[in-house]
């Protein structure tokens, strides 16, 4: 069957089983959207490619399969750049399919023309530029296998524009040995002699805390790591990017630690003897000062990038494996060496010598109870963000998919939502980039249409990529954006207020520019604006009642609020303010 470059390109797609592609038509790409009307592929046409990107980064989160984008060159593709280092940094699968300028035209500065494969080198585990079209089927099968098996990550293939035109003859890939993908051999299964190292060390671990990443979200293996805390025991804390690994209301779970974690969390692990890192890298927000962190703690680090091992904090255990399959080989050896479900001194196992962890717990409760997050509302006061939170929390399904910006409302929405569930959490950790909340949540509500979906967002997040909303109405894509409007870049003017002497500068937004009813209403959406704490539990239930169109409420929140617990940047973790009366060093 004779197929051009571009017929190829999207049957290709269609054999991955892409059912939605994200996307914004131009020259260069032209030839590629003649085909999706012959496909059985969705084509949502975004607003701004860096659009596409987002929404094909929320689809991925709450799904688990690839997110697929088709932007143009040039622009086009250099608007996706951001996407695909937000995907980098967290691990996100993403297809990235770019126009360029005919192969004669390389080089040559032509129109739209950007050296793309260049510019996204250290931001894609791989990319592609095409030169034949014969390849195609290929080089999509291999991008597809590359950004879902190992660490998942971004790539990006890159078809100049005559390739597309050019006629080649179908095939497909019948097998991974069909493909060219010399020394890209990822690791799963982990090291026999290290994962027994692993199960002796839990067992004679005095203060264990268990480090759950993101990487347990992206090796599905949340049940896996609730089996591993309930069979031994270990409370858990979750990452940002782990939120909804660990059920929230489960005895063990000890909530997300970091810069803006709970008091608990953050300082069982500063008192751990043992580290249980599973699909976590140590990423600065938590650690703190890095010398200074866990100082007595024996570390077991599982991670599927072999490169995550060592790169910040030296293992005393460093498995490189799937961390599903490395969880299940861990409990299976603690098997072996006698620990039965909830296993310690005096429950019935053979590990007679394993140390009793009730003082350790009764250390964690007593804290939680001493040091729990807290916020004042004062009648006729300031509506307050945590408020906001708590009452769309409470007014949600428990599997509501919630999707934030960067910034105090993110924070706010990972401190004060209950997560049970895994996959309904979306938020940019590792880039922090404003203005993924909105496209994000579209894209989230495109793979998952049976969750009712709310993004969070702060009021400068929301201005930078509002115009997506014009998507999510003419798709008929019914999120809901909560805007936790305090009219600053709240985040940069809180660290302003703690460490720059109140020297506010450039962070002002005014609450009434834009007006944001009218701004939703002109995107096709419902807007509503609310002002006072009684009004926010009726314009959230009228918000869900809604299911044909987006909804945008604007809360009106105290300008001055801050996030708290609070570690300094660059100090240690001890250093912990756990609320504005307590000052530094809060405990």
């Amino acid at each position: 069957m004779r197929l051009t470059g571009a017929q190829a390109l999207i049957k290709s797609l269609e054999m991955q089983g892409v059912e939605v592609i994200f996307g914004l038509p131009g020259g260069a790409i032209l030839p590629v959207y003649d085909p999706i009307l012959d496909s059985t592929i969705r084509h949502i046409l975004v607003r701004h490619e860096q659009g596409a990107g987002h929404m094909a980064e929320g689809y991925a989160h709450v799904t688990g399969r690839p997110g697929v984008a088709m932007v143009t060159s040039g622009p086009g593709a250099t608007n996706i750049v951001t996407p695909l280092a937000d995907a980098a940094m967290d691990s996100v699968p993403l297809v990235v399919v770019t126009g360029q300028v005919a192969t004669t035209a390389i080089g040559t500065d032509a129109f739209q023309e950007c050296p793309i494969t260049g510019v996204t080198m250290d931001i894609t585990k791989h990319n592609w530029l095409v030169t034949d079209a014969r390849d195609i089927p290929r080089v999509v099968a291999e991008a597809f296998h590359v950004a879902t098996t190992g660490r998942p990550g971004p790539v990006l293939i890159d078809v100049p524009k005559d390739v597309s035109n050019s006629q080649m003859d179908w095939y497909w890939p019948s097998s991974l040995d069909d493909l060219d993908l010399p020394g890209y051999r990822p690791r799963t299964e982990g090291d026999p002699s290290a994962i027994r190292a692993a199960a002796e060390l839990i067992l004679r671990a005095e203060r264990p805390v268990i480090y759950a990443g993101g990487g347990i979200l992206k090796a599905r293996a949340a049940d896996a790591l609730r089996e591993f805390a309930e069979r031994t025991g270990v409370p858990v804390v979750t990452t940002l990017m782990a939120r909804g690994a660990f059920p929230d209301s489960h005895p063990l779970c000890l909530g997300m630690p970091g810069m803006h974690g709970n008091y608990t969390a953050v300082t069982a692990m500063q008192h751990a003897d043992l580290l249980v890192a599973l699909g976590s890298r140590f990423d600065d927000r938590v650690t703190g000062k890095v010398s200074a962190f866990a100082p007595e703690a024996k570390v077991i680090h599982v991670d599927i990038d072999p490169a995550e091992l060592g790169k910040v904090r030296r293992a005393d255990v460093a498995i490189a494996g799937d961390c599903r399959i490395v969880i299940e080989e861990i409990v299976e050896a603690l098997g072996t060496l006698g620990l039965e479900s909830g296993g310690s001194a005096g429950s019935g196992t053979t590990a007679a010598d394993r140390p009793d962890l009730a003082p350790w717990k009764a250390q964690l409760s007593e804290w939680q109870q001493r040091f729990p997050l807290t916020y004042r509302q004062e009648e006729g006061g300031a509506l307050k963000p945590q408020l906001v939170v708590e009452a769309l929390r409470d007014s949600t399904p428990d599997d509501t998919i919630v999707v934030a910006g960067v910034g105090q409302h993110q924070m706010w929405a990972s401190q004060y939502w209950r997560f049970e569930h895994p996959y309904t959490w979306v938020n940019s950790g590792g880039a922090g980039t404003m203005g993924f909340a909105v496209p994000a949540a579209i894209g989230a509500k495109v793979g998952r249409p049976d969750k009712m979906v709310w993004a969070i967002d702060g009021d400068g997040c929301f201005q930078m990529t509002a115009q997506e909303l014009v998507t999510a109405s003419a798709e008929r894509i019914p999120v809901k954006i909560a805007i936790l409007n305090n009219a600053y870049l709240g985040m940069v003017r809180q660290w302003q207020e703690l460490f720059y002497e109140e020297r506010y500068s450039e962070v002002y937004l005014s609450p009434d520019l834009p007006d944001y009813v009218k701004w939703a209403e002109a995107m096709g959406c419902i807007g509503m604006r609310v002002e006072t704490a009684e009004e926010v539990a009726p314009a959230i239930e009228k918000a869900n009642s809604v299911d044909d169109r987006p909804v945008v409420i604007d809360f009106r929140t105290d300008a001055f609020e801050k996030v708290y617990p609070m570690v300094p940047s660059g100090a240690s973790n001890d250093d912990i303010i756990v609320g504005p009366s307590e000052g530094e060093g809060g405990r």
